[in-house]
């Protein structure tokens, strides 16, 4: 029940104040319910990046529809997707499963082996437009836990992605930045706050077949 009252209390703020910041512990927790989210076959592909200079987020500002938040916010993260994932990427993630679970990596070759051919199934294309879904499902726990914790926060998509990529290098990376998100403690003055929240009904939301 806490969960809804949380989503009912947050809103997208739009004037942080500055002058606040979000506590070392409370950044730890936000990073910790990220790393548990869901993800498809378990391979978590994106890197988020914490923005943590202050000139660099004045440079990443005007690719950000000069956004106050960009800079403002107590903390910015980037959430970039993998621009492709290979054989190597689910090596890493039975690896990572044998060694968490206590066993020998050749469990796991069967899934890995699954896994592998369902992404040879996908087109480029195909694989990074379903690796920057990933990174949603990410970002909605970092809202929620930010919501739980009653930490402002604001997903921001408005921003020239192909921009950022370049002043982050992102893309000799292989990554591409999919959304951001700015987090801190609101303006009194942010008139956003007073606004009642607008959301279509459940039932029709909802459909019942």
């Amino acid at each position: 029940m806490q969960l809804v009252e949380n989503l009912k209390w947050r809103y997208a703020t739009k004037n942080f104040d500055a002058s606040k910041k979000v506590s070392q512990q409370d950044i730890d927790y936000i990073k910790e319910a990220v790393q548990l989210s869901a993800s498809s076959y378990g391979l978590q592909p994106y890197k988020i990046l914490e923005i943590k200079n202050s000139e660099l987020r004045k440079e990443l500002k005007p690719l950000c529809w000069n956004q106050s938040q960009i800079t403002d916010a107590s903390h910015l993260f980037i959430f970039c997707n993998y621009v492709s994932v290979n054989d190597k990427n689910v090596d890493e993630l039975i690896l990572l499963k044998a060694k968490t679970s206590g066993l020998e990596a050749d469990n796991f070759n069967g899934y890995g082996e699954f896994v592998k051919g369902k992404l040879k199934e996908k087109s480029a294309t195909e694989t990074f437009h379903w690796s920057a879904k990933q990174t949603y499902i990410a970002l909605s726990n970092a809202l929620n836990a930010c919501a739980e914790l009653q930490i402002d926060s604001t997903p921001m998509e408005g921003f020239e992605a192909n921009k950022v990529n370049e002043i982050l290098q992102l893309t000799k990376q292989g990554l591409h930045a999919s959304v951001l998100l700015a987090i801190g403690y609101r303006d009194n003055e942010d008139d956003a706050q007073y606004s009642k929240k607008v959301r279509k009904p459940i039932d029709t939301i909802f459909k019942e077949l």
